[in-house]
């Protein structure tokens, strides 16, 4: 099998909104509503890729993407955090990090992890955060393995149907 990661450039929007409705749909059955995760607008999604990718920074701010035999089958989205109690100068967001259901338990994850926090570590961050669903056990035991802990930040839910109580977990890169 081969895999590779490179940066996510314009001409992948198209494959990287199928990737995340699949992902987002398995990823959060149970976690969201059934009827938001069937209403995810693949097109809509798409339009919003071509908007991020046109404004990468790199190297503080991109989109990493994993291809599995020249498909994309996951991605992550980094870039300075906009919580308002870091400093964005030291302290990077991982926004989004999914892949396709088919490649969960097999490195796939990690791989990528791995090639995100050595692009923050060489853009100079040095710490990195990112939000989970409350309910998303298994992704928080995820990035738990990988050594991300919770900080004791929490986000409520905004009363939306769609949206759910977030925990802020924390990683130092040096």
């Amino acid at each position: 099998m081969t895999r590779e990661i490179r940066r996510a450039v314009a001409g992948d929007a198209a494959e990287l909104a199928q990737v995340q409705a699949a992902s987002w749909r398995a990823a959060f059955r149970g976690v969201l509503p059934d009827a938001y995760l069937a209403d995810l607008d693949v097109d809509a999604l798409r339009s919003g890729w071509s908007e991020l990718l046109a404004d990468a920074r790199w190297p503080r701010a991109a989109t990493l993407l994993l291809k599995e035999e020249g498909e994309i089958v996951g991605y992550s989205r980094f870039y300075p955090s906009d919580d308002g109690d870091v400093d964005p100068a030291r302290v990077a967001m991982i926004g989004s990090m999914y892949t396709l259901p088919r490649v969960w338990r097999t490195g796939a994850g990690r791989m990528l992890m791995s090639a995100v926090i050595g692009a923050l570590t060489e853009a100079g961050y040095g710490t990195a955060t990112l939000w989970v669903l409350e309910e998303n056990v298994r992704a928080q035991g995820f990035y738990r393995a990988l050594g991300w802990a919770g900080d004791g930040t929490r986000h409520a839910g905004d009363g939306d149907s769609a949206a759910a109580g977030k925990l802020r977990f924390r990683r130092q890169l040096e």
